[in-house]
């Protein structure tokens, strides 16, 4: 064969191989075989099933152990650590009739049918690291094992749900596509607090709350069912997080849950632990039995529904029945970080939050509509959260670790972060999408018009990690004032500040709903009454406080109507809002000229640069002065007889600062 023609080989299986290479097999051998051989050993499984076991390579925490022996280092061994966690999930699932929880084992009981692949004697130890143990499933709880799916990965997450939970799929993006069932929204009528010697004292009950009572025994009544539910699945997921990027403040919580939406939802909402901490995570500070495919019994005390949304603040609870909405466990861990935060002297807030590249914070509050999400996304400033925040002594912090953001009419170039966030991880909920090509159809409202994404909030290109900045420069209102009489922009003093901030307003189109063709007024205290636990007046005290003490500054943005209400103005654009905006980011807002407006008194300045200064006093732009003066005084009638809810608290004994705050509304 002449020099630099292919040579064959003979195969093992009497084929021919075609070598390409012009020197000898020794020459390549020397060359450590430049031309690969594609040839190698078979694989040594025997199965399918044995196969797909090497598929997946084994793994234990990687955190590397620290101590003064070093590498000798007394440490506790991963089966006594397994052990440990097993022990505490199974007390959190501790039934009251039962003296202990449930037998719990690590791992999917799916396994359980695989033949398990055996390795060779050396490596004998590995395998018995990670063996996990397979049982014989009985309908006698005594004897029932239920396997703990721990901190999954979203990968894990997604096969579980597209496996066993009908109604999930791979949206086209890569996001899960999810359905949360019946209920597409929270339940906040069915949602219930215990009243005991503590909380009665200490909770705002009665008119115009969203506390609504119920006492123990009916509590561990429906913790028992929850419970129960749970303790009889072949399978439950449980994770382990945090609350708090502040690691001072920060909450431990678990969440036991039915559904691996629910788990996946938790991972991204909540702050994701590295393995280390994980490691030491012990006893959670707060526990969530989700429990939401089973129905509360209709004739316990209390019940109005099937649906149940239970908190104990005693026993640090919360249990869910009878619905799948996953907002449901963030917005309850809310309320829990709205009691527990206050009581150490912490503020926590219903607001977005960014931070200017030279680290002036802005607070942003606002009710569905008023532009809270456009407003805080800005692409020359850092996002601490879109949701919820505390502010301590050391700064703000956001609660979560993701962000929940609404999808209808969703686009890329309205919204082109959220859009590029939805993708591989993301849970996106009760979407409607394409049977084909999978592609999602952000416009159709066939399931429910609050679809939602849940995504971890570092998908966010701009998003500030860890999530925490120094003390606020200024706390920005926001109101859709469909009335068309709110200034663009109106700086408040602090008792303005707390006044607004207690109510909580917005104004939207009616529509043509029962023939009602004028602006619809809603307030909402705090900006988010539904999950507010004390009274409003205190969240308004400690915020004035703090602006006091660390020197921010109150505004009221109106997003909404200019020269009319809504069916004889316009709507004021955005790019005004956005100037007015950054004239508040960078201070120069503080040195214009202002002047005071009748009614509410309000402060206005006389110019911004890039927004028209006959739009900034909203008579000007009105043609009929008297409809105006009306619509006006219409308007703060509707704040009074709001307000009258809060008259009857007092903070203090000499009830100053309720007489304060009330002074600071309307004035005619």
């Amino acid at each position: 064969m002449a020099s630099g023609e292919s040579r064959f080989s003979n195969w093992s299986n009497g084929l021919p191989k075609i070598q390409t290479d012009k020197r000898s097999g020794e020459e390549m051998k020397e060359d450590h075989e430049i031309c690969h051989d594609d040839t190698a050993q078979p694989v040594k499984a025997q199965t399918i099933q044995e196969l797909h076991s090497l598929q997946k390579k084994k793994s234990a925490p990687t955190t590397p152990l620290t101590g003064a022996l070093g590498t000798f280092a007394a440490v506790v061994p991963e089966e006594e650590r397994n052990k440990q966690q097993l022990q505490s999930i199974s007390a959190s699932l501790a039934s009251l009739t039962r003296e202990t929880g449930p037998k719990v084992v690590k791992g999917d009981p799916a396994r359980k049918s695989e033949t398990p692949h055996v390795q060779p004697a050396s490596h004998h130890h590995h395998q018995q690291q990670h063996f996990v143990p397979t049982f014989n499933i009985s309908s006698d709880s005594a004897l029932k094992f239920t396997h703990i799916l721990y901190n999954l990965s979203p990968a894990e997450l997604y096969e579980q749900a597209i496996k066993y939970e009908k109604g999930s799929f791979i949206a086209a993006s890569g996001a899960l596509a999810t359905l949360s069932g019946a209920k597409t929204g929270r339940s906040p009528r069915d949602k219930r607090v215990v009243k005991d010697e503590t909380t009665a004292e200490e909770l705002w009950w009665g008119k115009g709350s969203p506390n609504i009572e119920m006492d123990e025994q009916t509590f561990m009544i429906n913790r028992e069912r929850a419970v129960d539910y749970l303790c009889s699945l072949e399978k439950v997921f449980v994770n382990d997080q945090f609350l708090n990027w502040d690691p001072e403040n920060r909450i431990k919580v678990r969440i036991v849950s039915a559904r691996a939406y629910h788990s996946l939802f938790m991972h991204n909402m909540c702050i994701r632990p590295s393995p280390e901490e994980l490691e030491n995570f012990g006893t959670p500070d707060f526990t969530i039995y989700n429990a939401g495919q089973f129905p509360c019994n209709r004739f316990t005390h209390y019940m109005t529904s099937s649906t149940s949304i239970d908190l104990n603040l005693a026993r640090r609870e919360m249990v869910i029945l009878g619905t799948q909405y996953a907002g449901e466990m963030k917005k309850g861990l809310f309320s829990v970080m709205h009691y527990l935060m206050p009581k150490r002297q912490i503020l926590s807030l219903h607001s977005g939050c960014n931070m200017g590249k030279d680290g002036d914070v802005a607070f942003f509050f606002g009710l569905s509509g008023t532009g809270k999400t456009t407003l805080s996304t800005d692409h020359n400033r850092y996002l601490l959260g879109d949701d919820e925040h505390c502010w301590s002594e050391s700064g703000v912090s956001n609660i979560e670790g993701g962000c929940y953001a609404k999808c209808i009419d969703l686009s890329r170039e309205k919204e082109p972060d959220i859009w590029n966030a939805i993708k591989f991880g993301t849970v996106l909920e009760n979407v409607v999408f394409d049977e084909h090509t999978r592609e999602v159809e952000y416009t159709d409202k066939s399931v429910t018009e609050n679809t939602r994404a849940a995504y971890p909030i570092e998908y966010i290109p701009n998003a500030k990690i860890p999530c925490v900045g120094p003390h606020p420069k200024n706390v920005i209102l926001l109101a859709c004032d469909a009335f068309g009489v709110l200034p663009p922009v109106s700086k408040l003093s602090l008792a303005q500040t707390m006044y607004h901030f207690i109510s909580g307003y917005t104004a939207v189109m009616a529509g043509t709903v029962d023939g009602i063709k004028e602006p619809t007024a809603t307030f909402s205290a705090c900006f988010g009454a539904a999950f507010i636990m004390f009274h409003p007046t205190k969240y308004a005290a400690m915020l004035a406080d703090k602006m006091q003490k660390h020197g921010a500054t109150g505004w009221l943005v109106n997003t909404g109507w200019s020269g009319g209400s809504y069916e004889t103005g316009s709507r004021i654009k955005l790019a005004y809002t956005r100037k007015i905006i950054d004239a508040i980011h960078s201070g120069v807002l503080l040195e214009a000229n202002y002047t005071k407006t009748e009614v509410f008194g309000f402060e206005i300045p006389a110019g911004i640069e890039g927004v028209p200064s006959e739009i900034l006093d909203p008579v000007n732009t009105w043609k009929d002065k008297n409809a105006h003066k009306e619509t006006l005084l219409k308007l703060g009638g509707l704040f009074k007889k709001n307000f009258e809810v809060f008259l009857n608290h007092n903070i203090g004994t000499d009830n100053n600062l309720t007489q304060e705050i009330l002074a600071a509304g309307p004035n005619f």
